[in-house]
């Protein structure tokens, strides 16, 4: 009788398959009206994704498997889980409009890892192009977390940036705006983006001066802000 192979990829793909548990997890939550603890959940998943990947690296066991699936997963924790947790605390009242515009991140979200996943060569990247779609679902997560106010929902003048803030977060995920990879702990790294500890620095001075949820979201916003100066500034540079 054969015994079960154990093989290293276990390992990264346990912490894949908690991403995904964490999504699904959070679409059950958002369905039963516990918002902050279904944004929670998201930001769960992302670490879980996180950490596949670090895991992969420090087994060297990344593999095509675990690119397929890292992407499924993903489509699930920051594709459907933001999309349904936006549509069921604000845009339900908007009816088939907002159906249709919370499905936006979904749909951006599952056609970028589409393209990545066609154009990787490799396994390691230090740019995308587009926005990665955790990177969307955590601003969705942390705005959520940030501003929503039980059972009122979003107070003004919150609630008038939420359609707005979709439909970019949406454009950038399809678009060929370049975002740098977040530093994978080597020193090296951070000699070549000497800007990323620019960013490291504007996050905990914002920790400092706001709660954790806020920070979070005004350092993924600026983040994103950030690479779109940087496309408009590298566009206008070419043609001058």
């Amino acid at each position: 009788m054969s015994r079960l192979r154990v093989t290293r990829s276990v390992i990264p793909n346990l912490f894949t398959a908690m991403n995904m548990f964490s999504g699904f997890l959070s679409i059950v939550s958002a369905s039963q009206g516990r918002f902050i603890y279904a944004a929670w959940l998201i930001i769960i998943a992302s670490i879980f994704d996180a950490l596949d990947g670090a895991m992969a690296r420090l087994t060297r066991s990344s593999s095509e498997l675990g690119v397929e699936l890292d992407s499924l997963s993903d489509v699930v924790s920051f594709g459907v889980a933001p999309s349904f947790l936006i549509y069921e605390s604000y845009l339900f009242q908007f009816d088939v409009a907002g159906i249709i515009i919370s499905s936006l991140l979904m749909l951006a979200g599952g056609f970028r890892l589409a393209r990545f996943n066609v154009q990787l060569v490799g396994f390691d990247k230090s740019f995308f192009r587009g926005l990665p779609i955790p990177s969307s679902a955590i601003t969705i997560a942390s705005f959520c977390l940030a501003f929503y106010v039980a059972p009122n929902g979003y107070p003004e003048p919150y609630s008038n940036i939420i359609i707005p803030m979709i439909l970019l977060l949406s454009y950038l995920m399809v678009s060929r705006i370049k975002y740098d990879s977040f530093p994978k702990l080597k020193l090296n790294e951070l000699k070549e983006k000497p800007y990323l500890i620019l960013i490291i620095l504007l996050a905990v001075i914002l920790l400092i001066i706001c709660t954790f949820t806020q920070a979070l979201y005004f350092m993924f916003v600026f983040i994103i802000v950030f690479g779109i100066f940087r496309h408009i500034f590298f566009l206008l540079k070419k043609k001058f």
